[in-house]
């Protein structure tokens, strides 16, 4: 009999809570499942279900990932404005 598969459950909630709401419950609900469809002995199904959960915590974590990124890229770019208008400022007295 293979290793039970990974559930993915800690991943999808922590993506829930920190990244992208939508995306972390889809996980959830998969990985909720995988244990009960391999203790049932369905073991495709909670493969599948593991793939899935993988799939959509790997989704939320990007979604939520990539707008903090860009966000950290525009604050730091105006920071960086400002931080070359203070030192042109300064050279110019």
């Amino acid at each position: 009999m293979p290793p039970r598969p990974r559930t993915w459950l800690v991943e999808s909630i922590l993506v829930t809570l920190l990244c992208c709401v939508p995306f972390g419950i889809v996980g959830i609900i998969h990985a909720a499942k995988v244990n009960e469809l391999w203790d049932r002995g369905d073991l495709e199904a909670a493969e599948a279900a593991s793939r899935d959960a993988k799939r959509w915590t790997t989704i939320g974590f990007w979604c939520g990932l990539i707008p903090v990124a860009l966000l950290l890229l525009f604050y730091g770019s105006v920071f960086a404005m400002f931080i070359a208008a203070a030192v042109g400022a300064a050279a110019m007295n």
